[in-house]
């Protein structure tokens, strides 16, 4: 066998090696140990490696007796938009086996086995080619000395078998047995590898009982009316009504003040479009909300999967937690997923600046056409896509992890990309973009301005609908007017403007307030006097006395945590740590119980804006950091270089100093509306204190650095402990 043919799983991006069963028994194993190897992004793990070429001798192996055979392999399979990777797929005999392997294990563990059944389950409800195919899931633990003998499919009727286990000498013999227990199962389409992602109507109604049995709303646990938000999810429904009837592609953008509810109007727009008043999902007319914010996506998923599987076990239904979670999973994705999907599809390297569908890499489907499976797209914090720079830089150098697909020369930003996949669908589409003002927190997001100009200058057929918030100062640098005033198809509409914040039920200025306190705007200290008697706004220099009110206010369930800028560099010597970044710790930090360490509640690890956008506590703690310090009259904002244990100034001279400096309002902006009850604001005094010789004890926390902030919030108006 040539290298080449080794490597053809190159012009597949969902696996790292494909090839037929004959080919692969004949192939040199370091051929193909190489096309694993040049086919991940980034370095492998010395024990993936080594893993990987233990597999193959195994195979090569064990394999033999189906030489001459139909059938194909391969290693490490990317199921469509779920971010999981199988080791092995052996497609024999019309069946589909999924081999997860242990090397050098020689015991069964319950957690094994259930990764394997979760990648088989995965298989039969999102990946469209194994629908009608039996999937056989088989834990292969190397060092093990036996094999399963009893083969038979689930009691739940959908043609999964039952995990099986062994070791490496009997995995012919265990393979040999299914084929003789299902001896007619016919072939598996040819086009197995490049399934389209389409959840079945099975796992679709597990969502829909999932989500009205603990709905979005008790997780926001607000105390507002949902008039606001019913008059927006009506009028969004009736846009998506009528792109259908007349065959249209639109696009929609509800903004809202912070804690208005737009996690709530997505969410519910879109079960509401897939069930349409009916008990069963309509055909052909799904809806999926898309968020690019990691922790987010992860508590929202973890808080109504927990939920459901507490309620099933209570009502004595045998039911894991994995069930529920890829249930929500339905309805509620991280939109990079998506992305890479959509990428998945296309043409690499990209020539000419076109994007153009690789018809060898991606099934046409009738209506849908390459896109996905989907009619209606709901993309939460919006403003937060990529430009094109960043994205097109992130995909030169295939991610920032691995195996991550390699696309050089990318024309797109990720908002014009987004349109850009919808619009692959033949008959018609919506998409919602629901948007934060003032809300970009990190490098490289485009704001909604490329949003407009990817409608404008690519994709001049769509119809925009937009809240007429939408042209205010925090909103594309309030330059949207502008920006549309060629464009012909665009209807305003107040009702896409989410206005009551349900997150800050006793204060519905906390929005305004906040945005007078960074403009540095006379009008704080007036706005202020009008919510301090029904949402308390604290000031302290203590973090203990901090520490303290917040746990005289919180009760029952309610939930408290601390407050931190990424940019925030000097927490230490107040006790305090930075939550870190994964999903996971979030996850902990929103959910976990105030018996658990890990809990927001503990009030030892603070969650930066990146962590806690788009989700909200009782009450919160906000420190104050000097990396923004009002002096003079107006914000100045500081940088922390960590090998010269210093602050330095930002100075706007360039368009990127610029950009970061707007980046640490937002945060701010963010910190300070993530309360739904109350909030105390820590500045700390800093250390006073000078040695023998005359020198701060500590110059990276010297008193001035937090003393004009301080006065300057003691000035609004609030009150000091």
């Amino acid at each position: 066998m040539t290298v080449y043919d080794g490597l053809k799983s190159k012009s597949n991006p969902r696996c790292l090696y494909e090839n037929n069963l004959d080919s692969f028994l004949d192939g040199e194993k370091g051929t193909i140990y190489y096309a694993l190897e040049s086919n991940y992004h980034g370095d492998a793990l010395t024990t993936t490696r080594e893993a990987w070429i233990r597999e193959i001798e195994i195979l090569q192996k064990e394999l033999l007796p189906w030489r001459g055979l139909d059938g194909r392999i391969i290693f490490e399979y990317d199921i469509p938009r779920l971010g999981k990777r199988i080791d092995v797929v052996l497609l024999l005999k019309g069946i589909v086996f999924c081999l997860e392997f242990k090397v050098g294990e020689s015991n069964i563990l319950e957690s094994d086995v259930d990764q394997v059944l979760d990648y088989a389950l995965d298989l039969k409800n999102f990946h469209k080619l194994s629908l009608d195919r039996l999937i056989v899931p088989i834990l292969i633990a190397t060092r093990h000395k036996s094999h399963s003998s009893l083969i038979r499919e689930s009691i739940y009727d959908d043609r999964v078998v039952n995990p099986l286990v062994t070791g490496e000498d009997g995995i012919a013999t265990l393979i040999e047995e299914v084929l003789r227990a299902f001896p007619n199962e016919g072939s598996v389409n040819s086009n197995w590898t490049i399934s389209p992602y389409a959840p079945t109507p099975s796992i679709i109604e597990a969502a829909r009982t999932l989500y009205e049995s603990h709905s979005v709303e008790d997780i926001t646990r607000h105390e507002a009316d949902q008039v606001t938000t019913d008059k927006t999810i009506a009028y969004i429904l009736e846009l998506i009504h009528q792109s259908k009837q007349k065959g249209e592609k639109s696009i929609c953008f509800v903004t809202g003040v912070p804690g208005a509810g737009k996690t709530l109007v997505g969410l519910d727009v879109a079960v509401k479009q897939t069930y349409q008043g009916y008990d069963n999902p309509v055909e052909d007319e799904g809806a999926v909300y898309l968020s690019g914010n990691g922790p987010l996506v992860a508590v929202l998923n973890e808080a109504l999967a927990k939920d459901n599987y507490t309620k099933c076990r209570d009502r004595g239904e045998k039911k894991k937690l994995t069930d529920s979670r890829r249930e929500v999973g339905k309805f509620i994705q991280i939109i990079h997923r998506y992305r890479d999907n959509m990428l998945a599809k296309i043409k690499n390297p990209v020539e000419n600046g076109i994007l153009e569908i690789d018809p060898e890499k991606a099934i046409k489907q009738q209506g849908s056409g390459y896109g996905e499976v989907e009619h209606v797209a709901i993309f939460d914090e919006a403003q937060r896509s990529w430009t094109h720079k960043r994205l097109a830089d992130y995909l030169k150098r295939g991610g920032t992890y691995g195996n991550k697909l390699k696309v050089p020369n990318f024309p797109m930003s990720e908002a014009a990309f987004l349109i850009w996949s919808l619009d692959q669908r033949e008959d018609w589409a919506t998409i919602i973009c629901l948007v934060g003002g003032g809300q970009e927190i990190n490098t490289g997001e485009a704001g909604i301005s490329e949003w407009i100009r990817a409608l404008n200058e690519r994709f001049t057929h769509w119809k925009v609908y937009i809240s007429p918030q939408l042209t205010e100062p925090e909103y594309a640098e309030g330059k949207v007017n502008e920006l549309l005033k060629f464009n012909s198809n665009v209807t305003y509409s107040e009702c896409l403007h989410l206005g009551v914040s349900l997150r800050s039920y006793r204060a519905e200025k906390l929005s305004a307030f906040v945005h007078s306190l960074l403009a540095v705007d006379d009008q704080a200290a007036d706005i202020y006097a009008q919510i301090k008697d029904k949402y308390p706004i604290i000031l302290t220099r203590d973090m203990e006395k901090a520490r303290r009110w917040l746990h005289d206010k919180v009760r029952g369930s309610e939930r408290t945590g601390v407050l931190i800028t990424k940019e925030s560099a000097r927490y230490k010597p107040l006790g305090i740590h930075v939550l870190p970044s994964d999903d996971e710790n979030a996850v902990h930090w929103f959910l976990d119980d105030k018996a658990d360490t890990r809990s927001s509640n503990y009030l030892e690890d603070a969650a930066t804006e990146i962590q806690v956008q788009g989700l909200e506590l009782d009450y919160t703690c906000l420190l104050w950091d000097a990396d923004m310090r009002y002096e003079n009259g107006h914000w100045s904002y500081y940088s922390w270089s960590r090998p010269q244990s210093k602050w330095s100034k930002l100075v706007a001279n360039s368009e990127s100093k610029q950009e970061k400096m707007t980046y640490m309002l937002n945060a701010y902006r963010v910190l300070l509306t993530r309360a739904r009850a109350g909030m105390i604001i820590c500045v700390p005094e800093g250390n006073p204190h000078k040695n023998m010789s005359g020198f701060w004890e500590d110059s990276t926390r010297k008193p001035e650095y937090y003393d004009g902030t301080y006065r300057y919030l003691k000035s609004l108006g609030l009150e000091e402990i």
